[in-house]
């Protein structure tokens, strides 16, 4: 038999390959931001991923391992080798106590690279989306994956967002099935220590949660600071990246929100979203003309009758990320937080 007939054929060749594997982006995507924190880092880190796996589609035995396995397996090495060389991402309440006077300065934190809001768009119809309605890429989870040694975090994600078996874990990341266990077991107790716990933060929110957005922003367009004193929990938190200011408790954070009306009025225009698998809400401040101008991104989190956290991005990039216009001229919002839904990014659409 000559040498020609003895080698194995390529597995994943040509249209073999975009099959096998084009069904797996989403969740890749989503894999990639949960270790990176960083949206556009996880779009790069898939692009690599992909391009690995083209590069060594010859080498490729299914014999060994599922398609699935084996491209988490490259996305996974992609991303331990990019961690080596960068810091994790934190929000602002992962950074110190939180502020006592609203109406203090603002601390620039710039420099800080910040943990990013993912826009559910991106998985629209995909299969990846599942994470969304589980709660597996809430920020506050995302934030607590921050705290994580990479390699607990692979095995964390891995095990419990993506529900790999051990075995197969234990395969990506060239150890034993005892040891992925083992790093789980760590992953889970650092997060508990931390005041963490998985499943609670993991839990999507209720009909009843979803509902308080709309009185929010009813109160927000009126100014309304007692009303929306009555929408928050004693112990809602307020966050602002880029800058490192945060506050804790309903008295603080309706503090900062008069201190935005004395300082940019009350003319309010909102256009809801969708981030993290949460609802969420650009905010635009009536500018010098007709037009009201992009002012933040707030992301909610909200629990039963009250808004338990909101994450709000002050960064002009978001409103591209999330394919948002940098400005508007007066729309309708009525209704709009039951219908937040997302809007899918375009190239260059802002």
């Amino acid at each position: 038999m000559t040498e020609m007939a003895t080698r194995r054929p390529a597995a994943l060749a040509g249209e073999d390959f975009e099959r096998a594997t084009e069904r797996y982006r989403g969740e890749l995507l989503a894999h990639c931001y949960q270790m990176l924190g960083s949206v556009h880092d996880a779009e790069d880190l898939v692009q690599e991923t992909m391009l690995r796996a083209w590069r060594a589609r010859d080498q490729y035995d299914a014999s060994l391992s599922s398609v699935r396995t084996w491209l988490h397996r490259i996305a996974t090495n992609a991303c331990l080798t990019a961690l080596a060389s960068r810091s994790r991402r934190p929000l602002p309440s992962g950074l110190g106590a939180p502020g006592d006077n609203p109406e203090e300065p603002l601390i620039g934190g710039h420099e800080v690279p910040w943990l990013q809001a993912f826009p559910d768009s991106l998985l629209d119809g995909d299969p990846a989306a599942a994470l969304l309605a589980r709660g597996r890429l809430r920020l506050a989870l995302m934030a607590a994956l921050q705290l994580l040694p990479p390699r607990q975090r692979a095995i964390l994600i891995l095990r419990d967002a993506l529900t790999l078996p051990a075995a197969e874990v234990a395969e990506a990341l060239d150890t034993s099935p005892a040891a992925v266990n083992s790093g789980l077991q760590r992953a889970r107790a650092r997060l508990a220590a931390a005041g963490v716990d998985e499943e609670q933060v993991g839990q999507p929110e209720d009909a009843r949660g979803r509902a308080v957005l709309e009185l929010y922003v009813a109160a927000f367009r009126r100014a309304d600071i007692e009303g929306l004193k009555r929408l928050l929990a004693a112990d809602a938190i307020l966050e602002m990246p880029p800058f490192r200011n945060w506050y804790a408790g309903r008295d603080d954070y309706a503090g900062f929100i008069a201190r935005v009306f004395a300082q940019r009025g009350s003319d309010w225009q909102m256009r809801p979203t969708a981030a993290n698998g949460q609802q969420a809400m650009a905010f635009y401040a009536r500018g010098p003309g007709a037009d009201y101008l992009a002012h933040t991104l707030q992301v909610f989190s909200l629990a039963g009758q009250q808004v338990r956290r909101n994450v709000v991005y002050g960064d002009p990039a978001v409103f591209e990320l999330f394919g948002l216009p940098a400005s508007v001229t007066g729309f309708p919002t009525e209704g709009s937080a039951r219908a937040a839904g997302g809007h899918r990014r375009e190239p260059g659409q802002r």
